[in-house]
């Protein structure tokens, strides 16, 4: 299998690392370098509008106006997302905390009628009424995208799988602060519960990575 070798990716690793024993300077946590299986490659899928619903996770002002990767590429291909399902008649649903409901990024924000899930914790589906509301539209495939893929997303995409649903996760309408969150976000969400580690397309009740570009409605 491919390897990706993850030369930054941080973690604390206590007091006693070879960085504070070889004397290197000790100001942020201590970085040590792995191996991880690269992700596949996104998939091109073919979506039903009737039964797919796009749905818009934290991408708020107070997150994304902090995040040059978030406003420089993640909104505008989310906001394209946006325009080709509400041209195609999709149901499209929007989730923050109750405090940023009306803080969106203005690319992205919500229209009359589309719903609207205060979120109580990262998968929004948690003590919230979101399963009610796409079982209620005959929604079986969720589009997820927004902040961040190794967050929200992530387990948002558990959430969905646990529940039935086939997830779509376009990798340019998701990222992370750090570039090591991405890889890591990405390899959790194809290897969760429900596994699709090879990205078989709409693999039922697991979880695809595609790309905006790759997304049809039929």
């Amino acid at each position: 299998m491919k390897e990706m070798l993850l030369s930054s990716l941080a973690l604390a690793i206590g007091a006693t690392s070879a960085a504070a024993q070889s004397g290197t300077p000790t100001g942020g946590p201590p970085m040590m370098s792995v191996q991880m299986p690269a992700p596949p490659a996104p998939v091109a899928v073919s979506l039903k509008p009737a039964t797919t619903a796009l749905f818009v996770s934290d991408v708020i002002e107070p997150i994304c106006s902090r995040q040059p990767k978030c406003v420089e590429s993640m909104v505008p291909k989310i906001a394209g997302l946006i325009a080709r399902a509400r041209k195609a008649g999709m149901l499209v649903a929007y989730s923050t905390q109750e405090a940023n409901m009306e803080k969106w990024m203005p690319a992205v924000k919500p229209a009359a009628g589309d719903p609207l899930i205060p979120s109580k914790g990262q998968d929004r589906f948690f003590s919230t009424e979101l399963d009610n509301v796409l079982k209620a539209k005959g929604i079986t495939t969720i589009i997820l995208t927004g902040w961040k893929v190794s967050g929200s997303l992530l387990y948002t995409s558990v959430g969905a799988t646990l529940r039935g649903y086939t997830v779509v996760a376009p990798t340019d309408t998701t990222s992370a602060p750090t570039d090591y969150e991405i890889p890591i976000g990405i390899y959790a969400i194809l290897n969760q519960n429900a596994a699709n580690p090879t990205n078989e397309a709409l693999k039922p009740r697991t979880s695809t990575l595609s790309r905006s570009d790759l997304i049809s409605f039929q």
